[in-house]
Order: structure tokens, then C-alpha cells, then sequence
């Protein structure tokens, strides 16, 4: 196995504008995902805003937790990608994976009021695509958790194409 990326996955593309984990995006939520200690998963931590209520008492919109959980699993396919052909992370040509399918099952409310964690993995490889399985929730609870397809494109999202 090739040493782990210890600096935020998304960092590789300082000029990517995705609203979720974009550097360059100035309206973005900038989540940042890092390999765990030992290897076996993606990690983030986003810190919650009350602008992010779902309109009842320290609960966070559903959209906003779909939308971590997607950009998330979609940095984890890609470094898994990177890892799995033994290639530096960001390496060009650059891996670039979208989201062919994203089923989120909602355990209970997200509050707004601490750090929420995410923790995901690849499951699953076959050809171009990737099954990923991500979690989010506190330090104690899970609140969500996330089966996403992700599909590696020939396109290159650090260039823009």
C-alpha cells in the first residue's frame, strides 16, 4: 500500500468550485476529508451553522445532510481510486467520479449544535464504478447513513473538463 495523503483530499483541486467541497467556491460549505490513522476509511468533520435548520429546534436540513454524505463518499472513491493503483494522490491525470446513485436512510435527526462526523469506505469496485458506504452523525450517535454509486468519468473535474 502506497503512504496515506495526509493533507485534505480536496486540497489536490484548489480551483474546483463544488458547493460542497470546494476550495474556490467563497458560498461553499469547504468540507475537508483525510484518510483515518490506519487506512480503512475517509473521515470528516463539518461544523454545523444554525442557518442549517430544517425549521425545528437544533435539527439540520435533510439536503444538507445528503449533500455532505455525497461529496464525502464521491473524495473517497476517488482516493481509494488513487490508492488502489498505487498513484500519488492528485496525481495526474486526475481520477474524477460523480454520483450514479445516492440512497441516504435517515436514523433520526442531525443536531446542529456539535461537530458531525462522516466516516466511509469503498465496499465495493467493479470497472468504473464504485459502492460506497458512508456515515454521519456525532461522536455517539449515527444519524444518517448513505449507499452511493460512484462512477469514475473519463473527463478531468481538476481541469474542468
Amino acid at each position: 500500500m502506497t503512504e496515506l495523503y495526509r493533507d485534505a483530499l480536496q486540497d489536490v483541486w484548489m480551483n474546483a468550485t463544488c458547493y460542497g467541497c470546494g476550495p474556490a467556491n467563497d458560498a461553499g460549505l469547504h468540507i475537508k476529508s483525510y484518510w483515518n490513522e490506519d487506512g480503512t476509511a475517509v473521515v470528516a468533520t463539518f461544523h454545523p451553522r444554525p442557518k442549517f435548520n430544517a425549521g425545528f429546534p437544533n435539527v439540520m436540513y435533510g439536503g444538507l445532510v445528503a449533500s455532505l454524505i455525497d461529496c464525502h463518499s464521491i473524495w473517497t472513491a476517488i482516493a481509494w481510486a488513487y490508492r488502489e493503483e498505487g498513484r500519488p494522490h492528485g496525481s495526474t491525470p486526475s481520477i474524477s467520479y460523480v454520483t450514479g446513485k445516492l440512497e441516504v436512510s435517515f436514523r433520526q435527526p442531525t443536531p446542529l449544535d456539535m461537530p458531525i462526523k462522516l466516516s466511509a469506505r469503498v465496499e465495493s469496485s467493479h470497472g468504473r464504478k464504485s459502492e460506497v458506504h458512508c456515515t454521519l452523525g456525532t461522536d455517539d450517535i449515527i444519524t444518517a447513513e448513505a449507499h452511493v454509486l460512484a462512477v469514475r468519468i473519463e473527463g478531468d473535474k481538476a481541469q474542468g473538463a
